[in-house]
């Protein structure tokens, strides 16, 4: 069974993207030049810019809560104090701090959840361990891939090769490096939030495949 907060945490997370993007289209609709040759230019231009201003940092503002509600939602799904909230000001370090802490719900358990309490502390450790060290591989390997595609298709929609595209990369790699490791670290939380639903999936498949087997 898998948990109602971890599936809304889930959907939660997946809405950030779309979010802040329409803030930024929405925000770069809006040009205050337009008031420019009409009557009360200068008050009209100062709530143009105004507007525009306040769709960028509106949608920034939805995307703060909305990760302080996966958070809190991971927090409650393992009934740990609200405390631990603290740590999403860390990012995905600090989410993946509380996708590894206990379950205290014994009642409301996963299956994977009831995997982790059969191993001991030293297993546990390295389990954790070698699960931080994938998942950042994993991670990178997804921004490598979406890269590669949007490279592809900006060449086949522009008609620009992908030499050139690479090229204008490179002249400005201090942005597109950050924003790749954003993209980095939005795949490590996505997968830490996928960790118990692919393993209560496979699983279940596995029981369901091994059942006839048995018989």
């Amino acid at each position: 069974m898998i948990k109602k907060q971890s599936v809304v945490a889930l959907v939660l997370f997946l809405l950030i993207p779309p979010v802040l993007r329409l803030g930024g289209m929405l925000s770069n609709a809006i040009n205050p030049e337009i008031a420019a040759g009409h009557p009360d230019y200068v008050r009209n231009y100062h709530l143009l810019y105004l507007l525009k201003r306040t769709s960028f940092w509106g949608s920034v503002a939805v995307v703060a809560v909305l990760w302080l509600l996966v958070c809190l939602l991971v927090i409650r799904s393992k009934k740990r104090s609200r405390l631990w909230l603290l740590l999403a000001a860390l990012g995905s370090l600090g989410f993946a701090v509380l996708a590894m802490l206990d379950d205290r719900a014994p009642a409301e358990t996963d299956r994977y959840a009831r995997f982790l309490r059969k191993l001991s502390w030293s297993v546990r450790g390295a389990w954790e361990l070698c699960t931080f060290v994938v998942v950042w591989m994993l991670a990178w390997e997804a921004m490598v891939l979406k890269r590669t595609l949007m490279i592809h298709y900006e060449a086949a929609t522009t008609g620009v090769s992908i030499a050139q595209i690479m090229s204008i990369r490179d002249a400005s790699g201090g942005m597109w490096a950050f924003s790749e490791g954003n993209e980095v670290m939005y795949f490590v939380i996505l997968l830490y939030l996928l960790r118990p639903m692919v393993f209560s999936i496979v699983a279940r498949v596995a029981a369901t495949m091994a059942s006839p087997r048995a018989r």
